[in-house]
C-alpha cells in the first residue's frame, strides 16, 4: 500500500496544481481551495500547437512500436529457437545496447541528420528511439518465446504446416500477452522520450509533446508555467494510464506466464 501511495502521489500533486491559479500553484495546500479550469484553456490557447504536439507524438510513438515489434518478434524467436555460438552474448549486448546512455550519442547524431538534411523530421526522432526499444523488445520477446514448448511446432509440422505457418498460425497467437505487453512498454518508452527530440525538432511542425510542454510560456507573460505544465502533463499521462487500466490483464500475463500454463 505504501509503494502504491508512493507511485501515486506525484500524478496527485500534478492533478491539484494543474487545478490551481498562478497566485496559488505555490501554497503547498493537497486540495485546491479555489479550482480553476484556466490551465487545462491555457494548453490549447496557443493555436492549437499542443494538439499538433499530440499528433506527433502519436505518429512517432506507434511507428516506433510497430516497427520495434516487426523487427524484434522475428529477431526473438531466432534467438529463442536457434542454436549457434555465442548467443547470450548477443542477447547481453541487445541489453547493454537498451542501456546505453542517449546524450553520448546526441551531439554525433545531430551532426549526422544535419549533414542528411533530417533535422526536424520525423525520421531523425524515430529512428533513435528503434535503437533503444528495439533491444529491450528482443529481450522480452525472447524469454517468453522460450517458454513456450517445441512440441507445439512439431504438432503443427506434422499436421503439414511449414515453418512460417507454424509460427503464424501457432506460435504467434500465443505470444500475444506477450508481444502486447511490449507494445506497452516501448509505446510509453517512446511517448516520453524527450532528450533527442529537444534537440532534433525546430519548429511545431515537428515537436512531441514532451518538448511542446517544455517550451510553455504560462498563462500570462509574468508567471512561471508551472501550472500550464501540470495541465499538459495531467492530459499526457491520463491516455496512458487508462489503457495500461484496460489492459492490465493482458500485460500482467505477459510479464509473468509462457505461452502455455
Amino acid at each position: 500500500m505504501l509503494v502504491v501511495l508512493f507511485c501515486l502521489l506525484p500524478f496527485y500533486w500534478m492533478l491539484v496544481s494543474s487545478l490551481k491559479s498562478p497566485g496559488d500553484i505555490l501554497d503547498n495546500q493537497l486540495i485546491p481551495t479555489r479550482p480553476t479550469m484556466m490551465n487545462y484553456g491555457a494548453v490549447f490557447s496557443d493555436q492549437n500547437t499542443f494538439a499538433l504536439a499530440l499528433k506527433n507524438s502519436l505518429f512517432i510513438a506507434g511507428s516506433v512500436t510497430l516497427i520495434a515489434l516487426l523487427f524484434g518478434i522475428f529477431a526473438s524467436y531466432a534467438l529463442a529457437r536457434l542454436n549457434f555460438k555465442a548467443k547470450n552474448i548477443v542477447l547481453a549486448t541487445f541489453l547493454a545496447t537498451s542501456m546505453f546512455p542517449g546524450v553520448a550519442i546526441l551531439t554525433p547524431l545531430f551532426q549526422l541528420f544535419a549533414d542528411m538534411g533530417w533535422i526536424d523530421t520525423y525520421q531523425a526522432m524515430i529512428i533513435p528511439d528503434i535503437s533503444f526499444s528495439l533491444p529491450l523488445g528482443v529481450w522480452i520477446l525472447t524469454s517468453f518465446f522460450r517458454a513456450m514448448p517445441w512440441e507445439l511446432e512439431a504438432a503443427a509440422r506434422v499436421d503439414g504446416c511449414t515453418p512460417l505457418q507454424a509460427f503464424r498460425q501457432v506460435i504467434l497467437p500465443l505470444a500475444v500477452p506477450g508481444v502486447f505487453t511490449t507494445a506497452i512498454l516501448i509505446f510509453i518508452s517512446a511517448w516520453n522520450e524527450f532528450m533527442i527530440a529537444n534537440s532534433i525538432s525546430q519548429t511545431p511542425a515537428s515537436q512531441p509533446v514532451t518538448v511542446a510542454i517544455a517550451q510553455f510560456t504560462g498563462v500570462s507573460q509574468y508567471d512561471q508555467p508551472f501550472g500550464t505544465q501540470m495541465a499538459a502533463g495531467v492530459i499526457v499521462t491520463v491516455p496512458l494510464i487508462i489503457v495500461v487500466l484496460i489492459f492490465q490483464r493482458r500485460i500482467v500475463s505477459g510479464l509473468t506466464a509462457g505461452g502455455v500454463k
